[in-house]
């Protein structure tokens, strides 16, 4: 039998040690040096507002992660969620999975009688919120971290084939459950904008593709996962925020559909998704932080080259960001990485935009 509503808030607060949450919670030392705020350039990037350097993906921002939403159990162990889902972590891959065979209401057609939503009016977000902000870099651009998406949480609460079946055998009910979802996002995002302070963007999680292609025809994807979707981003977007994506899958023929919803900025899955189309096809209209692997074996001189080489390449549109993959074991790869990027994207900006 699944927890009540009520236990689970009464449960211990506080991510553990060491996991995912956890981390990027944990303060970062102040951007010194540089000639402008961190934080504008950053959004200025995010935005396609000619920046003055190309920023580092995640190091130049900060991320609020909310201990009082419980959308994975927290503290982030086995246990469940405040939907009810029980989640199980999985080591080699360092993240969280539904529990083969979960499930938090017996058929999608008898949602609406069996599923418990959460009562956000009975959660503390401005003690966590004041708690978080204190952890914060100011100078750094802040972004909400909103997981689980209106499709994620579909199939994190019945199993994913019936998910799926749901679109042909249910589609009005689905459209209402959708729906409803995206009121529970509008409610719980604006508690975020109400408490915790500065945020400047959201990044919105909710994964559309297998690695061969996405999960929807588009024709599909527009009739009945985009309304809903579309409604929850333009709340966002109405409160003065940008929107970064985080959906994993081969999705590049949903990116017309991402810059219709008012998507800024998406991290594509890497190997499955070619930066060069992307880039060239897309890279005026959005914004794409790229993984770039750095041999573990490279020197200093390898790793300025190759961060010399992704400015030269994907620099001119102003619109892209490297996320560097270096050997953990050799911080000397990230602090070379990182400054390199600065001081040449730096010059590579003043020259492209004319700048003194």
């Amino acid at each position: 039998m699944k927890p009540s509503f009520r236990a689970l808030l009464l449960s211990e607060k506080g991510r553990a040690p060491g996991s995912f949450p956890w981390i990027i919670q944990r303060p970062k030392e102040p951007i010194t040096g540089r000639p402008y705020s961190v934080r504008e350039n950053y959004i200025r990037c995010v935005k396609g507002e000619q920046p003055y350097w190309m920023p580092c993906y995640m190091y130049e921002t900060n991320t609020i992660w909310p201990d009082a939403m419980e959308e994975h159990p927290v503290p982030e162990v086995d246990g469940y969620d405040w939907w009810g889902v029980y989640w199980t972590m999985v080591e080699q891959v360092g993240g969280m999975i539904t529990k083969p065979g979960t499930r938090t209401i017996s058929d999608f057609a008898k949602w609406k009688e069996e599923l418990e939503w959460p009562d956000l009016s009975v959660v503390d977000f401005k003690t966590d919120g004041e708690k978080i902000q204190k952890m914060l870099d100011p100078d750094r651009a802040h972004i909400y971290e909103s997981v689980e998406g209106i499709f994620e949480r579909l199939h994190e609460m019945i199993p994913f084939d019936e998910s799926l079946l749901a679109f042909y055998e249910e589609p009005e009910l689905l459209e209402e459950f959708f729906q409803k979802m995206a009121d529970y996002k509008i409610e719980s995002t604006q508690k975020i904008f109400d408490y915790y302070g500065q945020v400047d963007g959201v990044l919105y999680h909710d994964d559309w593709g297998t690695q061969r292609a996405g999960f929807f025809s588009n024709q599909m994807f527009r009739e009945q996962l985009m309304p809903a979707t579309s409604r929850y981003l333009k709340f966002i977007k109405d409160q003065g925020k940008f929107i970064e994506l985080h959906s994993c899958g081969k999705n590049v023929q949903y990116v017309p559909e991402m810059i219709e919803m008012g998507i800024d900025m998406w991290t594509p899955q890497t190997g499955i998704n070619d930066p060069d189309f992307l880039y060239e096809n897309y890279g005026d209209k959005m914004t794409f932080a790229f993984f770039v692997p750095i041999d573990a074996k490279a020197d200093e001189a390898e790793v300025r080259r190759t961060v010399r080489d992704f400015v030269d390449h994907f620099g001119a549109k102003g619109r892209c960001m490297p996320f560097f993959m270096t050997d953990p074991g050799n911080p000397m790869q990230d602090t070379v990485a990182k400054d390199e990027l600065f001081h040449y994207s730096y010059e590579y900006y003043n020259k492209l935009y004319h700048r003194g």
